[in-house]
């Protein structure tokens, strides 16, 4: 009796051990996980009035350095953050943005046809802020990244380094150059804009390529500064290491 209960356990035994699920184990020990982030593509301005005049290729380039660390139980997933430069650069079309200006609102000055204003030939502006971006991350492969589909989404949290406009070759209303096309004007001030910027964040791709969308939750400028623009962005980003 005793033999015969010994085997109907060393059975029942076996067979739990025989349907268990096998827990799968991912060696990381070469997994490279995204540890620099370059980011290249468009900028938009919601809520922009048309009279600004905002170009099409206006455009956007950032660099990161990000930690990731791998959830235990499921390594697929992870949690990155760090640190980087995000930079903004938006073009106009015979507007000057007058970041100089001891106006209340930031002017957007028009170059109208038929008037007798001047403008420049390129005009952009440019805002450069220090971010510190956290992302939720997915990797369909985690022990070879580099050859694996990739999803994150995530925020970041940016402080304004600097804002400047650029004009190049100033013309006048019948088009022609006034000192030259290798004219130059520079003007920095960033009073008119918000300091602190808090985006949301999204990207998608395989190995090293992807794209990425951004939305800005604040506003560009400070409140009562001007109109309530909120940019997006979308691009491509290299991602790796």
């Amino acid at each position: 009796m005793l033999l015969a209960t010994i085997g109907l356990i060393s059975s029942l035994t076996a067979q739990e051990n025989k349907t268990a699920p096998v827990k799968k184990t991912f060696d990381l020990s070469n997994r490279t996980a995204d540890h620099f982030m370059i980011q290249y593509g468009l900028d938009k301005w919601a809520g922009a009035p048309d009279s600004f005049h905002v170009k099409g290729n206006s455009r956007h380039f950032n660099f990161y350095f990000m930690m990731d660390k791998p959830f235990k139980n499921n390594p697929k997933f992870s949690v990155a953050y760090g640190l980087g430069i995000g930079s903004s650069n938006i073009f106009f079309d015979k507007t000057y943005v007058d970041v100089k200006s001891t106006s209340a609102l930031l002017p957007f000055k028009v170059s109208y046809p038929g008037t007798d204003s001047s403008y420049f030939n390129k005009f952009k502006l440019t805002t450069i802020f220090l971010e510190a971006p956290v992302e939720l991350r997915f990797f369909s492969n985690p022990e070879n990244t580099n050859k694996s589909f990739k999803f994150a989404v995530g925020a970041k949290v940016g402080t304004i380094l600097k804002a400047y406009t650029k004009g190049k070759d100033l013309k006048n209303k019948t088009g022609a150059t006034i000192y030259g096309n290798k004219f130059i004007e520079k003007q920095t001030d960033r009073k008119y804009f918000n300091g602190t910027r808090l985006s949301l964040t999204a990207r998608a791709g395989y190995g090293i390529f992807g794209v990425h969308f951004t939305y800005q939750v604040t506003q560009f400028m400070k409140e009562g500064f001007g109109a309530e623009i909120k940019p997006y962005s979308i691009g491509l980003t290299i991602s790796g290491l």
